[in-house]
């Protein structure tokens, strides 16, 4: 592997401050949004959240992740049959007491109208392995390396003025056959994307307070 000199432009003290500040403020506004209008997401944009990322750290750089994009209608009529399919059963016979009571305040239930209302699905899949000449290539700290790229994705989202939310109906097994995804490739995150419903709505949450999620030694 051939090696390049890195190029750093070193920010201000006030500098990296001011900046920091405006992105964790960004982020504070960001919340999982349930109610979508049916406005389009610029081509662009897509692109542009994707390319950030795909510049995600991941395991000996083998970025075990696959984006799939979804917007058409048909797909995502299919998509939210299958997964309300599936939330139903969670609902109604897997899911415990104390995680259906902690799931009651949202007012959430297996009904997921956002799954075709959103005018783009992100579905992100991880690859355990790539087939490379007729061969199997392992990849390595897959879950973490595709987590972190959500994250990025995520933020990515946030600063290019789009809503977003993390949506893991389970099993996720249909999202391989309605998209028909080779075998290496499982789903990991459904993340539905665009612009909130006027009447959009989002439950009043409080985050940790920094001394409760942060020790400094």
């Amino acid at each position: 592997m051939k090696f390049e000199r890195y190029s750093f432009k070193k920010k201000s003290p006030q500098d990296m401050i001011t900046q920091s500040n405006e992105l964790m403020r960004e982020m504070l506004n960001r919340r999982s949004i349930r109610d979508f209008s049916s406005e389009e997401i610029p081509e662009m944009v897509i692109k542009n959240v994707l390319k950030t990322a795909m510049t995600a750290p991941s395991g000996a750089n083998k970025q075990p992740w696959k984006f799939v994009v979804v917007k058409d209608e048909n797909i995502k009529k299919k998509i939210r049959i299958a997964a309300e399919k599936e939330e139903k059963k969670f609902y109604e016979h897997r899911a415990t007491e104390e995680w259906l009571k902690d799931l009651n305040k949202f007012g959430t239930d297996w009904n997921k109208p956002f799954l075709e209302n959103a005018p783009a699905l992100i579905i992100v899949f991880r690859q355990s392995y790539d087939n490379i000449g007729g061969g199997k290539r392992k990849n390595y700290y897959v879950n973490e390396s595709v987590g972190i790229a959500c994250g990025f994705l995520l933020m990515a989202l946030q600063n290019a003025g789009l809503v977003s939310l993390t949506h893991t109906p389970s099993p996720m097994g249909f999202l391989e056959r309605i998209l028909k995804r080779p075998k290496n490739e499982k789903a990991y995150l459904l993340i539905p994307v665009g612009f909130p419903a006027e009447n959009a709505e989002v439950p009043l949450l409080n985050k940790k307070a920094y001394n409760r999620s942060v020790e400094v030694f």
